[in-house]
């Protein structure tokens, strides 16, 4: 059976929801912050697992690594958060909400929140630009534990993420890749563990 939440790293918390195997990571700092947010069809179960470890309530910001459904789903547990994505990611989801999203409901739900394009690095979050499974994708370099989120670029496996999705960049994904290559990680967080 597979562990639905638990410890990855010495602050990294993940959860893994049982709809569609999305993680959902919390890093338990000075500052907390979730780094994507599940499906919304994982409620109840995220609430019961990651509500163990992170005060919903405290969490000081959400960053998305990309605003599929299954990534932005749970946005609206995290009330007093600020919410991130990388610019080409927000430019997207304006230009077509629900093709970024790939949701009608969570599409219009986001619309009413203000996400703000991230800097370079955010709260020892250095965030790499890896277009490819969307436009807007990143991952995130957190060198204090060695972990590299990856979103839906990389996966366990060594396996890409998709690229033919309304928002993608196939083009770009190659290069996306290479940027990896040298990352001296020693925990890899997958947006899924594929």
């Amino acid at each position: 059976m597979e562990k639905v939440f638990g410890k990855v790293g010495e602050s990294i918390w993940k959860f893994t929801g049982p709809s569609d195997k999305s993680n959902v990571y919390f890093i338990d700092g000075k500052s907390k912050i979730i780094i994507d947010t599940g499906n919304r069809t994982d409620r109840a179960h995220l609430t019961n697992f990651m509500g163990k470890a992170a005060d919903f309530d405290k969490v000081d910001a959400v960053i998305f690594t990309h605003l599929h459904l299954d990534h932005c789903g749970n946005f609206d547990m995290f009330p007093n958060a600020k919410f991130y994505a990388s610019s080409d990611e927000i430019q997207a989801f304006r230009e077509n909400p629900e093709g970024t999203v790939l949701d009608s409901v969570v599409a219009e739900k986001l619309s009413h929140i203000q996400i703000l394009p991230l800097p370079a690095e955010l709260f020892g979050l250095k965030v790499i630009e890896t277009p490819g499974h969307t436009i807007g994708s990143i991952c995130l370099w957190y060198e204090k534990e060695k972990a590299l989120f990856t979103g839906d670029t990389l996966f366990r496996s060594k396996m890409q993420g998709r690229a033919d999705l309304p928002t993608s960049a196939p083009h770009q994904m190659k290069s996306s890749i290479m940027k990896l290559i040298d990352v001296p990680y020693k925990i890899l967080c997958p947006g899924h563990d594929y």
